[in-house]
C-alpha cells in the first residue's frame, strides 16, 4: 500500500531515467478511484523512480524549483500534511489521493515507517515472536524524525533510514531525500510529540472502522510480511489495540481535520486539497528573472571575482571560440586549452601550507602542499561536463560529481532535476563547472544544493569560461563567499539572456548537436 516519492537523490540513479520523464503540465484532475496497490518489505525502496503515476497522470517527484530567491536566502518553509490514525487505517492511500489532486509536481511522501529504533537482540527475539510493541511511543525514534523532518521543511538534502520489517533492523543504505514545495508525513503517532506537531502546518486524522483495520492488517502481514494469523492477531489484541486506543485514538483532538472512512471519503479529501491549494497561493514562489537584470547595474564588479589576465595567448584563443565561422574541432581544442589555463589558475586561490621536502641531492627545499581536505569537481550538465576532463588533467584522482538543472517552460524558472555528488562533500574544497554564466541562475542553484549538503561558502569555487556582469553580480550578491573565477567578463545580456558579444550555445557548438530548448546549462539555454 506504500508508493514512495523517490526525491532526487545521490545514489544509483540513472540519468537517462530522470531526463525523460518529466510531465507536460497538466490541468487539476479530480480524485480518482483508489491506487493499485504496491508489495513493500521496506520502508522505503531504494530501486524506486522518481515518479509518482496514477490512472490519470504522471507526478514528477525528483524536480526541484528555486527554494530560495535572487539574494540566496530561503523562501517562506514548505507545506507540511500530517497524517495520523491506527494501524492500516489508509494513511498512505489518503497521503497518495492527496498528491494526485494536488497538482504539485515537487512532494515528499515521509514514512514514520522508516523511523523505528534499531532493536537489539533480545528486542529483536521479542519481535520474532511478535512480543515486542511495535505501535507503543517508545519504538519510534522521535528525536531522528523530528530533526530529519525540520531539515526538510526548510529545502535541505537530508537521509532516510529504510527500515526492513523481515528482519525488524534499518537496512545500510539510506535514502536521500530532497525538499519540495509539500511534504506529506505520515503515522501512527504522527500526533504524539510536541515537537513533532509544531512543524506541522496541517493536522489530518484518518478514522476507520476497527473491524476493516484489522482485515487490511490481516492481509498485508500475511501477504507482504510472511507472518501467520495467529500471531497477527495475537500482536494485535496484546498491543496493537491497547496502543490505539491508548495513544493514537486521543490525538483526534489536536486534528485540524478527520478523515471517515480514508481514502473513499472524496468531500472531505477534495477540502483538504482545496484548503491546501489556497495555502501554497498564498506561499508561492516565484523566480524574478528581471529582478536579475536590474539589480547591480552600473555596479563596480565584485572582490571575489578573479579574472585570468587577458594575455595575447588567451586573447587569440577567444578570438577562435566566439568566431562563429570556426569548425567544431578547432572550437574543441581550443576550448580545452583555455579550460585548461583556467583550472590552473583556479588551483592558485586553494589555500596552501608550507611544507619542508628533501630533495635526491639531499637538500632541503621549503614548498607548498594543499591545506585542508581533498578537492571534488561539479559539474552543471550538461556543457559543465566538458571541464571534467581539464580538471582530471591536473588534479589526479579527483573526484568528480553532476548537477542537471533545467528550465520550467511555464515559470521560467531553473529546476534541480538531477544530481549525484560523492559521499562526505561537506569538508571538501568543491570547483563547480559551467562553460558560461549569463543570468547567474542555473550558477545560484548550483551553489544552494552545495551549500544545502553542508558544503562551506568559502570553499566553492565557480569557474567558467566566460561570464556576464549579470550572472557575475548575481552570484556574488547571494553569496558573497563565494570565489568566482573565469578566462573572460563580457558587459552584456540581451532580451534572450545570451550573453554579447558571447560565445554562442556552448553545449551546441561543442558537441556538435541542437540544445534541447528546456536545458538550462551554461544559463544560454535556457528560455525565460
Amino acid at each position: 500500500e506504500r508508493l514512495g516519492t523517490g526525491p532526487v537523490g545521490s545514489g544509483d540513479d540513472s540519468l537517462d531515467g530522470l531526463s525523460n520523464h518529466v510531465p507536460n503540465h497538466v490541468p487539476r484532475c479530480p480524485l480518482t478511484p483508489s491506487l493499485s496497490p504496491r508489495k513493500r518489505t521496506t520502508s522505503q525502496s531504494k530501486t524506486e523512480p522518481p515518479l509518482l503515476r496514477t490512472s490519470k497522470r504522471t507526478i514528477y517527484t525528483a524536480g526541484r524549483p528555486p527554494w530560495y530567491n535572487v539574494t540566496g536566502t530561503t523562501f517562506k518553509e514548505a507545506f507540511v500534511i500530517g497524517l495520523c490514525g491506527g494501524s492500516a487505517s489508509g494513511k498512505t492511500t489518503v497521503a497518495n489521493k492527496i498528491i494526485e489532486a494536488l497538482d504539485v509536481p515537487w512532494v515528499v511522501l515521509l514514512s514514520m515507517d522508516s523511523f523505528y529504533k534499531v532493536l537489539n537482540k533480545e528486542e529483536q527475539e521479542l519481535a520474532a515472536k511478535n512480543e515486542y510493541n511495535f505501535d507503543h511511543p517508545d519504538a519510534f525514534d522521535f528525536e531522528l524524525l523530528v530533526n530529519i523532518l525540520r531539515k526538510l521543511k526548510k529545502g535541505k538534502s537530508i537521509k532516510v533510514p529504510v527500515y526492513d520489517f523481515t528482519t525488524h533492523s534499518r537496512r545500510k543504505e539510506w535514502k536521500t531525500v530532497y525538499g519540495a514545495n509539500v511534504v506529506i508525513f505520515e503515522g501512527i503517532l504522527a500526533f504524539a510529540n510536541k515537537e513533532l506537531l509544531k512543524l506541522l502546518d496541517m493536522k489530518v486524522f484518518v478514522d476507520t472502522d476497527s473491524d476493516i483495520r484489522l482485515i487490511r492488517r490481516l492481509k498485508r502481514d500475511i501477504s507482504q510480511r510472511g507472518r501467520d494469523i495467529s500471531g497477527i492477531i495475537k500482536q494485535y489484541n496484546k498491543f496493537v489495540k491497547p496502543a490505539f486506543e491508548q495513544y493514537i485514538e486521543p490525538t483526534v483532538q489536536v486534528a485540524d481535520i478527520v478523515v471517515p472512512r480514508g481514502g473513499e471519503n472524496f468531500v472531505a479529501l477534495d477540502l483538504i486539497v482545496q484548503h491546501v491549494h489556497s495555502q501554497l497561493e498564498k506561499r508561492k514562489m516565484r523566480w524574478d528573472i528581471s529582478a536579475l537584470a536590474s539589480a547591480h547595474q552600473g555596479q563596480p564588479l565584485p572582490k571575489t571575482l578573479s579574472v585570468m589576465e587577458s594575455t595575447p595567448q588567451v586573447r587569440g584563443m577567444h578570438t577562435i571560440i566566439r568566431n562563429r565561422e570556426t569548425n567544431r574541432d578547432e572550437f574543441i581544442f581550443y576550448s580545452k586549452r583555455l579550460m585548461r589555463l583556467l583550472i590552473e589558475h583556479a588551483l592558485s586561490f586553494l589555500p596552501l601550507k608550507s611544507v619542508s621536502v628533501e630533495t635526491p641531492q639531499g637538500s632541503i627545499y621549503e614548498g607548498k602542499r594543499l591545506c585542508g581536505n581533498r578537492i571534488t569537481g561539479v559539474s552543471i550538465l550538461r556543457a559543465g561536463e566538458t571541464m571534467e576532463q581539464a580538471l582530471m588533467a591536473v588534479c589526479k584522482d579527483i573526484r568528480l560529481g553532476k548537477i542537471l538543472i533545467q528550465t520550467n517552460h511555464d515559470t521560467g524558472e531553473p529546476e534541480l532535476h538531477y544530481l549525484r555528488l560523492p559521499k562526505d562533500i561537506s569538508e571538501d574544497y568543491v570547483i563547480l563547472m559551467d562553460s558560461t554564466v549569463s543570468t547567474g541562475a542555473a550558477a545560484l542553484m548550483a551553489v544552494r544544493v552545495l551549500l544545502d549538503h553542508d558544503v562551506a561558502e568559502d570553499k566553492i569555487f565557480l569557474l567558467s569560461l566566460l561570464m556576464a556582469e549579470m550572472g557575475v553580480h548575481s552570484v556574488a550578491y547571494a553569496f558573497p563567499k563565494v570565489r568566482i573565477i573565469t578566462t573572460a567578463v563580457d558587459k552584456e545580456v540581451n532580451d534572450q539572456f545570451h550573453i554579447i558579444p558571447g560565445i554562442g550555445n556552448f553545449g551546441d557548438r561543442y558537441f556538435g548537436t541542437d540544445a534541447p530548448s528546456d536545458w538550462c546549462e551554461s544559463d544560454e539555454g535556457m528560455e525565460f
